[in-house]
């Protein structure tokens, strides 16, 4: 499970966060070996006096929060962020302007589907 949130300026969410969706559910299955029906991402769109960032990231700079269970391999972490970083690119954010944060809970901090995670069994591995 990984839920996804984007935090981007509005007007540089418009028109783009399909692209920037698939961008990111390409690079969590290559990379992590999720189903492609286990897309669950959030837009955050800011108005300019909201998202207070450094002028050098520019327009587009995007900011890209990914909370997962635990239980990935630091090699699997490293190739999601490369995954990340090349196919959000060819939507033309460059690297320079993305930020990826990462972080990680026990299943047992998870609610799902009625239930605790813990308890649920998955059709994806983990432990990858």
């Amino acid at each position: 499970m990984a839920q996804v949130l984007v935090y981007a300026h509005r007007e540089a969410l418009d028109g783009r966060r399909e692209a920037l969706s698939d961008a990111i559910h390409g690079a969590v299955m290559a990379s992590l070996g999720y189903p492609p029906e286990k897309r669950f991402h959030r837009f955050i769109a800011l108005d300019r006096e909201d998202f207070v960032h450094p002028d050098d990231r520019g327009d587009d700079y995007t900011i890209v929060e990914i909370s997962m269970f635990e239980g990935r391999s630091e090699a699997a972490k490293r190739a999601l962020i490369a995954e990340l970083f090349a196919r959000i690119q060819t939507i033309g954010i460059q690297p320079h302007s993305l930020e990826i944060t990462i972080s990680e809970t026990p299943r047992v901090n998870w609610g799902i589907r009625g239930q605790n995670a813990a308890d649920l069994t998955l059709d994806y591995a983990v432990e990858v």
